[in-house]
This record gives structure tokens, sequence and C-alpha cells, in this order.
């Protein structure tokens, strides 16, 4: 995501669009990876090859999910998503339970949690509500844990990171609320509210990344990492 904002040459929160709470976690995930050192992130990813065969299969979620969305393919883009949520967190999401892991606790982010992350005032019942947005970061990642049988809520029992309880945090607030989700689909399909250009430097990007670890190559993740830190270093704070 952060490399893709970079390559529009603009900070997502100043474009009008990245404004409701879940855009600014996105935001604020990104901002928080960048202000780290790049060989964390690079040893994790290049030296893990679980890691190397799931960011392949996100690229290529991504890849997917992109391809339905700008051929208007509403029902076939549908039924991928909504399948990748049974998967991760069960049939009965909308329900508030558990997902397909009966003990698994939800995280469950609130209204009122994700409006702590907005930019400029908090909404008001009078508020207009976000543009719609894709969202295909979120249905890529879910989708690829599909994908690769992967049940996150076991990891996080495992390693609860804030920025992966927040990721799956996120990506569970859109897809355990069906109107929701329903929205994210029909956005993507539609091309409306101006981010069909950023879903198009997204899956350049998660590709570039993609490559950039398969190859093993320590000084391209590096490069790649820190034009993308420059671009937002002045904004950290």
């Amino acid at each position: 995501m952060g490399t893709a904002w970079k390559c529009t040459g603009q900070f997502p929160w100043e474009l009008g669009r990245y404004i409701g709470g879940i855009e600014v976690v996105k935001i604020n995930i990104a901002l928080r990876i960048y202000a780290a050192k790049w060989h964390v992130y690079a040893g994790l990813a290049i030296l893990n090859p679980t890691a190397q065969k799931q960011i392949h299969q996100f690229s290529e979620s991504a890849t997917d999910l992109f391809k339905l969305m700008i051929q208007g393919k509403r029902q076939e883009l549908r039924q991928r998503v909504f399948e990748a949520r049974d998967f991760v967190f069960g049939r009965d999401s909308d329900s508030q339970g558990g997902s397909n892991n009966d003990e698994a606790t939800p995280i469950l982010l609130s209204d009122s949690v994700l409006d702590k992350f907005s930019i400029g005032s908090p909404p008001t019942s009078d508020s207009p509500p976000p543009p719609p947005n894709s969202h295909l970061a979120l249905l890529a990642m879910v989708d690829s844990w599909h994908r690769l049988e992967i049940r996150p809520f076991v990891h996080l029992q495992l390693a609860a990171t804030p920025v992966f309880r927040f990721w799956i945090g996120v990506a569970e607030y859109l897809f355990r609320d069906s109107t929701r989700l329903e929205a994210a689909v029909q956005a993507a399909t539609d091309g409306n509210g101006g981010f069909s250009a950023d879903d198009a430097e997204f899956v350049i990007a998660a590709r570039g990344w993609s490559d950039t670890v398969r190859y093993g190559s320590f000084e391209a993740y590096r490069k790649r990492f820190e034009e993308t830190r420059v671009f937002f270093e002045p904004r950290f704070e």
C-alpha cells in the first residue's frame, strides 16, 4: 500500500478518499512499518520460505480480484469474496460470533474505535459517509488466506503483534458486515470514487514486492523500502 501511494505522488490522507476510520488504519499500519528498519521486514520475508509462498499468493489474489473488478464481473467477484469470508470468518459472520475456529476470540473492532483513527473531526450523524472503496488490499489478504487454507485466528493466538492484530481486525470489520462487504464489491466493479487507479498501482506494487522477495535480493528490497520510506518520512510524527 505504501509503495502504491508513493507512486501516486500524494499522501493518501490528502486525496479526499482516505478519510474513514478503516482507511486511516491502513495508513497507520503502513507508516508504522516504514518508520521501522528495512532489514527487519526483509529478513521476515526473504528468509522464511513460508512467507515467500504467502506473499506470492497475496500478489496473485490481488491480481485475480483486480481483473474481475475491471471486467465488471460482479457476481464472480462476489462469489469469490464471500467464499473467502466463509472460510476465514465462518458462515455466520454477521452474528458477531467466532470464526471457523470455535476457540478463537474475534477482535471485533467497533465503529467508535475506528472513529478515533479518522482524519479531522469525529464523524457525527450528519456527516457524509466515506466514499465507497473496493478495499482491494483487504479482499486480497482474506482471499489469499482462503487459497492457502490459512486460519489467521490460530496464528493470532501464537503471535499477536500489534500490526498483525490490527490488520486482522480491520479485515474482520469489513468481512463480518455483509452490507459493508457488499458495498466494497459494488464499488470495485462500478469504478466510482476514484479508487480504480489506486487499485491498479496497488496490484503493480504487490507484484513488484513479490518478485523482489522471490528473487531473494536484500539489496533490491532495501532500495524499494527506502524509496517509499523517504516519501513518507516527513510525516511520520
